[in-house]
């Protein structure tokens, strides 16, 4: 629905209403000098229907690569605080996990991978020698089924991975946002960029709402562009003049979500578990046991970089019928508990925002690559998170508020540029 909005002419106007452009309004919002009113726009009729909320909600404090290392520490670290300062564990889910690479055992006609191979591939510190193997074993996951010549190793280091259930660490942020004043706008398309007749500066937007088809122009010279797979889209409809392209594409993922009696973790202070394996059908499932309800288990890893992204008006992209079958033959493989115990919670099909040299754009675009004036105002991006978009979240709405307030950034985050990481 679309909510009124104030008649204020000095709006921070963010496009895009998923969790990295939530995470900007949130710190905005807290900001004692930012006396703005914000406004978040959207153009999908059902909020979190992507990436934001169909993701698996891992987080890691320092498996990233050199230009990536400070942000994603700073947001692990607002993580843990918030979750801390506002009862996480109940609201959203947050619970620090164990990461485990679950090795199974083959009949050696191939050479074996490893389930956690992409996350020693340079993009993450995954390097440290495992404890021994019967420590590792105690630590296997209640869930996971227990094979002939399978092993687990321990891959992380105490505190430094959690969970999340992103979907409701988004619908906190956004309740939070608009307890303090912010507006969402939805279903609305954002469709040209308003400008100053005088000076050409940046005036404000021109939004259509997507149900009756009214117009209206929302008043404000900051723009904010966190539309994740759609960002590329959104930019070249405002500034079709700019001699840049915001180079974001999509690495779709299908997901389930499943319970089993085997998982409760209402029951004592159950460890929640980050697995990562494979599967002889050629891809690398992912599993990531959650906290809320009855307990239940995250299971992902089947990506494709060729699927067409749906255009966000339409909500819900629907899983295909040949992924769905994949994963659910997979879950049965290496889920404990017989195949009538399974329930499915739900199945999913997301579009992840990647980039093509492997790190988020998180930038300020200057008037020169605008091609037009900005005015007193400026334009900023944030998006290209990978599968990274939930832990580096927070960190990234940090840095985003204080670039939106002239503020110098808490951590340094000038490799993260348009024009690719450096």
């Amino acid at each position: 629905m679309i909510m009124t909005t104030s008649e204020e002419e000095n709006n921070i106007i963010i496009l895009g209403c998923g969790i990295i452009g939530l995470s900007t309004a949130y710190y905005l919002s807290l900001s004692p000098t930012n006396t703005s009113p914000i406004i978040l726009i959207d153009p999908t009729p059902d909020l979190f229907s992507s990436a934001s909320g169909f993701a698996g909600g891992f987080l890691a404090k320092d498996w990233f690569s050199p230009s990536l290392a400070p942000l994603g520490a700073l947001s692990f670290n607002e993580h843990t605080r918030l979750a801390a300062e506002n009862n996480g564990r109940e609201k959203w889910g947050y619970t620090p996990s164990t990461c485990i690479s679950y090795i199974q055992h083959h009949d050696g006609s191939k050479q074996q991978r490893r389930g956690d191979d992409w996350l020693r591939s340079g993009t993450s510190r995954v390097n440290a020698a495992p404890v021994e193997a019967e420590q590792d074993e105690r630590r296997r996951p209640v869930w996971l089924r227990k094979k002939e010549g399978d092993k687990v190793e321990v891959i992380s280091e105490e505190g430094t991975t959690a969970q999340v259930d992103p979907r409701r660490l988004c619908e906190w942020l956004l309740e939070e946002v608009k307890n303090r004043g912010g507006v969402v706008m939805y279903p609305a398309k954002t469709t040209q960029v308003v400008r100053d007749e005088a000076t050409g500066g940046i005036k404000g937007v021109k939004v259509k709402d997507s149900k009756d088809g009214s117009e209206r122009v929302i008043k404000g010279n900051k723009i904010v562009i966190t539309a994740g797979v759609w960002t590329p889209g959104v930019f070249k409809t405002l500034f079709s003049e700019a001699r840049v392209e915001m180079k974001v594409g999509s690495l779709a993922g299908h997901s389930i979500v499943v319970r089993t009696p085997v998982w409760d973790a209402t029951q004592g202070k159950r460890e929640c578990h980050a697995v990562f394996t494979t599967h002889e059908k050629d891809f690398c499932p992912e599993m990531f046991s959650r906290l809320g309800g009855e307990g239940e288990i995250y299971f992902a890893g089947l990506n494709d970089s060729t699927l067409e992204v749906q255009n966000p008006e339409v909500g819900k992209a629907m899983p295909l019928e040949e992924q769905r079958e994949l994963l659910r033959e997979a879950v049965g493989d290496i889920i404990g508990g017989s195949d009538g115990d399974l329930e499915v919670v739900r199945e999913g099909l997301c579009f992840r925002p990647v980039t093509e040299w492997g790190a988020p754009i998180v930038s300020r675009i200057t008037e020169e690559d605008l091609g037009a004036r900005a005015g007193d105002g400026g334009v900023w991006v944030a998006a290209g998170h990978g599968p990274w978009g939930i832990a580096m979240s927070l960190g990234t709405g940090v840095v985003m508020a204080e670039m939106v307030e002239e503020k110098e950034t808490r951590v340094d985050v000038s490799g993260l540029g348009y024009h690719g990481s450096s």
